[in-house]
């Protein structure tokens, strides 16, 4: 069972920049990622990414949420996972692509933070 993770060095890169202009800490930048990457019907299976981020302990990413994490992410890619594949594989891909999506979200808001939480409603 893994308790950390490392995020991709782009990952890194995005939640600094979006840490420095909007004040959100990486905990809740890798939540809102997360949730962006579980909102995509494209297949998380294919998704490569490095390991040269931050490193990221399994507590601070879910809480006390962890078990409705591995159920989304479960029902997300259609197979029973283990806790091995949850958390860090899974974990982490979706956090490396909802990163991405979440740069693309807040550049597309043109860095205004109120735009910003707008276009982040689902």
């Amino acid at each position: 069972m893994g308790f950390r993770l490392k995020t991709s060095k782009q990952t890194k890169e995005i939640f600094e920049e979006l840490s420095r202009s909007t004040n959100l800490k990486p905990f809740a930048l890798c939540k809102i990622s997360i949730a962006l990457s579980l909102n995509s019907e494209e297949s998380i299976d294919t998704f490569e990414s490095d390991q040269n981020g931050l490193e990221l302990q399994r507590a601070t990413v879910t809480g006390e949420f962890d078990t409705i994490y591995k159920c989304l992410m479960e029902a997300y890619s259609e197979v029973s996972l283990s806790d091995d594949d949850y958390f860090p594989n899974y974990t982490k891909k979706h956090i490396d692509r909802g990163a991405k999506l979440l740069q693309s979200k807040y550049k597309y808001s043109g860095g205004n933070l109120e735009k910003f939480l707008t276009k982040l409603s689902f």
